[in-house]
């Protein structure tokens, strides 16, 4: 079973393939992948790495979890799996009505 990892504090100009083969020196790689800004297209500064086992994903973990890119400090974890439940959108303060507009 596959293991996907959080990659986050990525400096902005890097791309799917750098992410993938900065996690190659640790094992194989299913998929790697920034995640970008839906409107402008821009970096969000984190992504996603998915490998095919537990092994190597500690391995990648322990081996570039802190590791300085460029002038940023990247931080790798297990990624949790996406909370369950609506749009983030729909939180704001409406005083529990819904508007008519």
């Amino acid at each position: 079973m596959s293991k996907r990892l959080f990659v986050g504090n990525l400096p902005w100009s890097t791309t799917d393939e750098d992410l993938r083969a900065m996690f190659a020196g640790a094992g194989a790689v299913d998929s790697a992948s920034v995640i970008t800004d839906k409107f402008s297209g821009r970096s969000r500064g984190f992504g996603f790495v998915e490998m095919p086992n537990d092994d190597e994903a500690q391995k990648a973990i322990e081996t570039l979890n802190g590791n300085k890119i460029g002038e940023r400090e990247i931080v790798v974890n297990e990624a949790r799996p996406k909370a369950a439940g609506g749009d983030r959108r729909s939180g704001g303060f409406s005083g529990g009505r819904d508007r008519d507009y």
